[in-house]
């Protein structure tokens, strides 16, 4: 046995994949394991469906239901094997990877880490704001969702209840727009029965976008429907702001200007989950800088896959989008590739193929750009949204509870998942008077 408790792969080359995002899930399922041991290295024992976390923390989806088991997903799959651990580092020279368990070896590394939350250095936003990236990040953000309900009910301070009841969201792509529209439907539909004693309709949802216009890798057609449709909603919006601190009771902004809230929600950057050790030519901002073949600069043996992956194009010239279908593509592409040099062929090149741009708003209201400069909204873009998510889940009972979850959300305008769970509301008050 090897480290790890790995069996000896013999006579195959080993590949060590770290990351099971959509990357990591599509370059292991596509590559030939008759020519490869594959050793996939994940902190988490599940494959995180990401475009959907934001119903997780808007009380639409269980947890479970946008998670596939890694193990469970690849228990066919012939030599391949998972370790759940956090890596520390690379040691390219030796062909290692550190890993709290001890020392791994490879003859192929494959980086697919993805990203996480980038509060560009602000400690103050980083340490009070909910970012949505993970998710435990979507538990706890719907767990204080709830919890800061609860309070707004118990006080009669009318300046403490407009803080609690104001909910800034940092950033205007995609996540940023659907949790705002999530929350405005949560308000419309649901919340007004569940606080009689309330002023619900005072709940306050603000769209913070630095710069001019929402879903800025949309087109502007879709950015405009975007933008009215949270506008008919009741969702402030708020366009060429740029947050500059947050003590969790003030957000403060690049003008001077200030907004008491209870809640900031981060949605406004990400960076990459980079492993130290190789060299630094090797990264740029928070990615490995990799050629069209996909292996990081200076080394013939290590790749990087989507998000973590920056790779320009005659097409692409600031890189390629942060968007789970470049993940995919790339996934498939590498581990094409390695087949074909196992049976003596050529790598070919990656090439991207952009099959457009999804957003969901609200209820019957989502936009939609595809090729050849196609774009819809409203109750087809919705449907096409709902179909293409349920599509690329993982696993048929996450396929058969998202659809059943939402038919029931859809005819009884309900949400079930509204569970203050983990602190209790006197744990947090408790804590609160503590410090």
């Amino acid at each position: 046995m090897d480290a790890l408790n790995l069996p000896d792969p013999k006579n195959k080359a080993r590949v060590v994949v770290i990351g099971g995002g959509f990357a990591g899930l599509n370059f292991v399922n596509k590559l030939d394991t008759d020519n490869y041991q594959v050793v996939l290295l994940d902190r988490h024992n599940y494959h995180t469906f990401a475009p959907l976390l934001y119903q997780v923390a808007t009380a639409g989806l269980e947890a479970p239901d946008i998670c596939g088991p890694l193990r469970k997903t690849f228990r066919s799959k012939q030599d391949f094997h998972f370790r759940m651990l956090v890596v520390h580092g690379i040691d390219p020279a030796a062909g290692h990877v550190s890993t709290e368990a001890g020392t791994i070896r490879y003859d192929h590394l494959v980086l697919a880490t993805g990203t996480r939350a980038n509060f560009f250095g602000n400690d103050s936003i980083e340490h009070h704001a909910f970012p949505l990236k993970t998710v435990p990040d979507a538990r706890r953000l719907r767990n204080h969702i709830f919890q800061t309900l609860e309070r707004a009910d118990l006080t009669d301070d009318p300046a403490e209840r407009e803080r609690l009841m104001t909910f800034i969201i940092v950033g205007g792509g995609p996540s940023g727009v659907e949790v705002a529209g999530a929350l405005s439907e949560l308000r419309k539909h649901v919340l007004s029965k569940d606080y009689p004693d309330t002023p619900i309709d005072r709940l306050r949802f603000v769209l913070v976008e630095g710069g001019d216009q929402l879903l800025s890798a949309f087109s502007d057609k879709s950015s405009d429907d975007a933008r009215r449709n949270l506008e008919d909603m009741g969702i402030e919006l708020h366009f060429g702001q740029l947050i500059t601190g947050y003590d969790g009771r003030t957000a403060t902004f690049k003008d001077g200007s200030t907004i008491a809230s209870g809640t900031v929600i981060w949605g406004a950057g990400v960076t990459g989950e980079v492993v130290v050790g190789l060299r630094d030519d090797s990264v740029r901002r928070g990615q490995y800088v990799v050629d069209d073949r996909l292996r990081v600069a200076g080394y013939e043996n290590v790749y990087a896959l989507g998000d973590v992956a920056y790779l320009t194009s005659d097409a692409w010239p600031k890189g390629h989008p942060g968007v789970a279908q470049v993940a995919i593509q790339m996934g498939k592409r590498l581990a094409e590739n390695l087949n074909r040099a196992a049976a003596g062929k050529q790598p070919e090149a990656f090439e991207y193929f952009d099959k457009g741009n999804l957003a969901i708003i609200g209820r019957n209201r989502a936009v939609a750009d595809l090729p050849k400069n196609i774009h819809f909204n409203g109750i087809p873009a919705w449907f096409v949204w709902a179909f293409v998510h349920i599509f690329y889940l993982i696993g048929f009972r996450n396929r058969v509870f998202t659809f059943l979850s939402w038919t029931g959300n859809y005819i009884t305008y309900n949400r079930a998942v509204r569970l203050v769970l983990e602190p209790s509301l006197e744990e947090e008050l408790r804590s609160e008077k503590v410090s």
